[in-house]
């Protein structure tokens, strides 16, 4: 019920600028159908007038339109004989039912429309009106009116909650984005800067040892060139790239493993062999978080030891990457930046009902996570 501008259509200016006419057209029918005299005819006359200053005076009270169509109506019937000019207050129900500012305010004004018949009544000697079809007849379309007021205001409801659930899909698809950029590229380049730094280091004393290092840097450096395409081609579209690219898995974790010792990490792991059970969108968070645990430990404790453990059990897997050893301690830029790793780690998480956790140890830092089995991404 509303038009292109987003407004509601019984609210548009065109329809309230009609309802003088309607008014019109009503006193006409009244005075040519029924005999009348001047001073009816007067009095039919002011609805029409008191519609137009409405319509075209958006400030002009629904209170005053009220007094003056009941009054003139009233007016008008008490000889009985312009008893069509009665619709005058069923428009003037639809009127005060719509365009009243609070169903509060619409109730009083509603029960004078629905009260005039009664007045009329009094006002006849004898009595000539049919007040109970007339209370129908105007108490109908204040009540259709209210009921169109409702629907606007869940149409109106329904499109903010649509709005809101377009804005939240958004801002989850730019974390998405943030947590794959940050596990793609962020990852690569700290590695192949590892690599560097060591080449440089032992560049004129060493330089096969640099050369190794460079070459390892080169290979990260391939490696994290393909995550990224593979990344780019998952946020584009099924329809767009035709097949879906393939996603890393658990099964790949022994290779990441062997890139972090490559990169100079001294890391154990601990996995089982059956590792077929985990659903294929639970094995892409295990990789993840696996991978970020890794590149924390490289980057903040690169001479200590870290043992990455999977355990999976019938309904979960759990996650526990625990380094012993001494943390380098970082610049004060380093401790003050947003820590994005922990925050991807949790969102994953999160987002699959699981339980994350990370902090300091005794001997270190440990990384621990637990995901269902049959999670449902969220």
């Amino acid at each position: 019920m509303t038009d292109e501008s987003g407004q509601g259509w019984f609210e548009a200016d065109a329809l309230r600028r009609l309802i003088p006419i309607f008014a019109l057209a009503i006193a006409l029918v009244a005075v040519l159908t029924e005999p009348s005299s001047a001073n009816e005819m007067l009095a039919a006359a002011v609805p029409v007038l008191a519609f137009a200053v409405w319509a075209y005076v958006p400030r002009t009270p629904l209170l005053a339109l009220s007094i003056a169509v009941v009054v003139a109506v009233v007016i008008a019937q008490r000889s009985g004989e312009l008893e069509p000019i009665m619709f005058e207050v069923s428009l003037l129900a639809f009127v005060v039912g719509h365009w009243a500012p609070s169903l509060r305010s619409a109730v009083p004004l509603g029960a004078l429309a629905v009260a005039t018949p009664v007045l009329v009544a009094l006002a006849q000697d004898p009595s000539e009106v049919a007040v109970a079809i007339w209370i129908l007849g105007i108490g109908f379309p204040w009540a259709l009116a209210r009921v169109l007021v409702r629907q606007e205001q869940l149409a109106a409801q329904l499109e903010d909650t649509r709005r809101e659930l377009t804005e939240h899909e958004r801002l989850a698809e730019r974390r998405q984005i943030a947590r794959d950029v940050h596990d793609f590229v962020g990852h690569g380049l700290a590695a192949v800067m590892l690599q560097v730094t060591s080449a440089r280091h032992v560049l004129r004393r060493d330089p096969e040892a640099a050369e190794d290092a460079l070459l390892s840097a080169e290979e990260v450096g391939r490696r994290s060139m393909q995550e990224l395409r593979r990344t780019v081609a998952v946020l584009r579209s099924d329809e767009e790239t035709g097949v879906p690219p393939p996603l890393p898995s658990v099964e790949e974790i022994p290779a990441l493993v062997e890139q972090a010792r490559t990169g100079g990490l001294d890391v154990e792991l601990h996995m089982p062999n059956d590792v077929s059970r985990i659903p294929a969108g639970i094995g892409v968070a295990v990789y993840r978080i696996s991978q970020e645990a890794l590149a924390n430990a490289a980057r903040h404790a690169p001479r200590a030891r870290t043992v990455l453990g999977l355990e999976l059990t019938d309904g979960s897997v759990s996650i526990a990457a625990e380094t012993r050893g001494p943390i380098a301690a970082g610049p004060t830029t380093e401790l003050e930046r947003p820590r994005f790793g922990l925050v991807g780690m949790r969102e994953r998480a999160a987002a699959l009902g699981g339980e994350f956790a990370a902090g300091p140890t005794a001997e270190g830092w440990q990384v621990t996570c637990r995901l269902p089995l049959d999670a449902v991404h969220r």
